[in-house]
């Protein structure tokens, strides 16, 4: 991808991982990998719901760090701003929106994550 001057893509997605992180720290998502609760808290049917949703939250913002840890290895790599699928550049107003897109937007309507 031809470096465009306009737009930090590096600083994008470092502040969308510091912003992630944080999400996930709220959370109460521990360093051993999963969310961390209070075992001394009552088990009650509204508490599993609220861990059930904390949980698929958990694993959404997972999901979207481990995108921005990818985009930014292909920022390394020089491979940033490629489509994975069809192989032509991103354009730059979509990587200015999402920036750890992997697919162009013909493609990203294709592919099912």
């Amino acid at each position: 991808m031809a470096d465009d001057a306009a737009v930090d893509y590096r600083a994008l997605l470092e502040a969308e991982r510091s912003s992630l992180r944080a999400q996930l720290a709220e959370l109460g998502y521990g360093e051993e990998g999963g969310l961390e609760y209070d075992s001394n808290f009552a088990d009650t049917s509204q508490v599993t719901a609220e861990r059930g949703e904390a949980e698929a939250l958990a694993t959404q913002l997972r999901e979207a760090l481990a995108d921005v840890e990818k985009a930014l290895g292909k920022l390394e790599k020089g491979s940033y701003g490629t489509c994975e699928r069809c192989g032509k550049p991103i354009s730059p107003a979509r990587l200015e929106a999402k920036p750890a897109s992997a697919y162009c937007i013909e493609c990203a309507s294709l592919v099912k994550r």
